[in-house]
Parts: structure tokens; C-alpha cells; sequence
């Protein structure tokens, strides 16, 4: 590591989301989807403010010891922050090994009543999608047999593709206001 190089990133320990309800939550994610609550600490205030903010924050453990996080909020929940949410805007993946095991998944969520749509061959992945009760959408992935060297040849031109990418869109960004 040289002195300007950040140190490495090891992973992810957790991504964080909103729930309307711990107890809603726990039995989708711990029932439905199989995945061990590990933690759900209760807390009085808000972290580094001192401000009194009453909150849960539950965390579910994924195969390789990372975790799905959600916090119940309940001063100012809105029933709009939790409506089902586009999966370009949001969603998250969890990955099993084989399309089998997607399949499964896909087959319990039907036996639960929760819809699931694919699987979609998006080439270097196989996946499902739904969405929990919070209106997060929610993705199970397998890796094509082929994906390493998708990602590989990927690699290759990435930073170009971006350019390209940008210059074509900056305008349409500009005239949306996103962009300066």
C-alpha cells in the first residue's frame, strides 16, 4: 500500500435498509427466506447527535457471514417510504450457488403467496426477483458458469464503455437538472 492508496476494502459487513416493522421483517427474512436474525438491539438515540430517536436495528446473517440490516424507525414512519420500489432505483442481490437453488427459492416464495418474476438470463447471472414488505426490491442471483471471464473481458474496456456512456448522455442529465 503506498502512502496515497486507501487501505483495502475487505467487503461488506452490512447493508442497511428501512422497515415498517421489526416483527413483519424478522418473519419474512428469518422465516420465509431462512436467513438467522443475529442481532436486534434497541436503542434511545439517535448515533452521534445525542438526539432522543427510539429505534430498533436487526441484522440477518447471509451464508458468508455478512449481513442484511434494517432499522424500525417508528417517530415519522409514512406509509410512502415503504411503496414498492423500482429495481433500478433500488434493490439489492443475495447470491446462491447454483440455478437450482434460485428455483427453490422461487418455488417457496410461491408457496409463501409472494411474487417472483424470472428467472432472467441476464448472461453473467440468473436471477429472481420480489419484493419484501418494506417495498424493497429484493434479487436472488446465480453466477453463470461463464461469469469470471464475462467480468474479465468486461474489464477490459469498462472505462471506455463509461465515457462513451457519459458523452452520450450529458445532455439529457443537463436539460434534467442532474447534472451542472
Amino acid at each position: 500500500m503506498t502512502k496515497d492508496a486507501p487501505p483495502p476494502i475487505r467487503g461488506v459487513h452490512h447493508t442497511a435498509f428501512r422497515c415498517k416493522d421489526a416483527e413483519e421483517t424478522r418473519r419474512f427474512y428469518q422465516d420465509v427466506l431462512g436467513l438467522p436474525l443475529k442481532a436486534s438491539l434497541v436503542f434511545e438515540e439517535e448515533p452521534g447527535t445525542g438526539r432522543p430517536l427510539p429505534y430498533m436495528h436487526l441484522f440477518f446473517q447471509l451464508g458468508d457471514g455478512n449481513y442484511v440490516a434494517f432499522f424500525d424507525v417508528p417517530g415519522g414512519v409514512k406509509p410512502e417510504k415503504f411503496k414498492m420500489k423500482w429495481g433500478m432505483v433500488l434493490h439489492f442481490a443475495m447470491e446462491v450457488a447454483t440455478l437450482e437453488d434460485v428455483m427453490a427459492f422461487k418455488a417457496r416464495l410461491d408457496a409463501h403467496g409472494i411474487p417472483a418474476f424470472g428467472p432472467i438470463d441476464h448472461h453473467f447471472v440468473h436471477s429472481i426477483y420480489f419484493y419484501d414488505p418494506n417495498g424493497i426490491n429484493v434479487e436472488i442471483t446465480t453466477r453463470d458458469a461463464r461469469h469470471d471471464a464475462i467480468m474479465a473481458e468486461e474489464a477490459q474496456s469498462a472505462a471506455e464503455v463509461i465515457r462513451a456512456w457519459t458523452e452520450r448522455t450529458a445532455a439529457d442529465k443537463k436539460a434534467a437538472g442532474v447534472l451542472a
